[in-house]
């Protein structure tokens, strides 16, 4: 995350994100594979297996294989789509992997305000207190209790491009996006 000034001098809190021009690998159709679908490939590596080269064959060498069941009448094998999708004001969707923050109590991982500290509540603190009845038997599913926390697909609607940077291949966007540092992220159009 960074900062920039907007035309009246406000401070901007921005996201830079680095765009990886994407090739369209493959184009799945209705009459061969049952559904329409274009798989994306993005990044570079090394090394792929001999059945990988194959299908990228003439393509390129890519890390990232992606597929996305879309309407596929503008979509050609071999076609790049890079930054110049994108314009400056325009609003996008994110789609990314939430940090992950391991085990977490019920205070942290659902806002649970947690007990008194006086008056014989010796080391109640922050416990989730009564999970159920004797009739009802055993725990209810979905009950809110402490477990994994993070880690899940989260997409943020609505986050405007503040700039582009076309040479870098450098998108800022307004506010934060889900994941890591360096993390694979799916931006598209609202």
């Amino acid at each position: 995350m960074s900062q920039r000034f907007d035309s009246s001098g406000k401070v901007v809190p921005v996201t830079i994100l680095k765009i990886l021009p994407c090739a369209i690998t493959q184009v799945k159709t209705l009459e061969k594979d049952g559904y329409q679908a274009v798989q994306l490939g993005a990044g570079k590596t090394k090394k792929i297996n001999k059945p990988l080269k194959g299908h990228l064959k003439n393509l390129g060498i890519f890390r990232y294989l992606k597929e996305f069941p879309c309407p596929i009448e503008q979509f050609k094998k071999g076609q790049i789509l890079d930054i110049n999708l994108f314009q400056k004001g325009e609003k996008v969707k994110v789609t990314g992997t939430s940090k992950g923050k391991g085990f977490q109590g019920v205070v942290k991982r659902h806002g649970f305000s947690g007990g008194p500290a006086s008056h014989g509540h010796k080391d109640q603190l922050r416990m989730p207190g009564s999970i159920g009845s004797k009739r009802i038997g055993p725990v209810a599913k979905g009950k809110k209790m402490a477990g994994r926390m993070g880690g899940e697909r989260v997409t943020l609607h609505n986050l405007e491009i503040f700039e582009i940077d076309k040479d870098k291949n450098l998108l800022y966007l307004k506010g934060a996006v889900p994941g890591i540092r360096n993390s694979l992220l799916l931006i598209s159009h609202e």
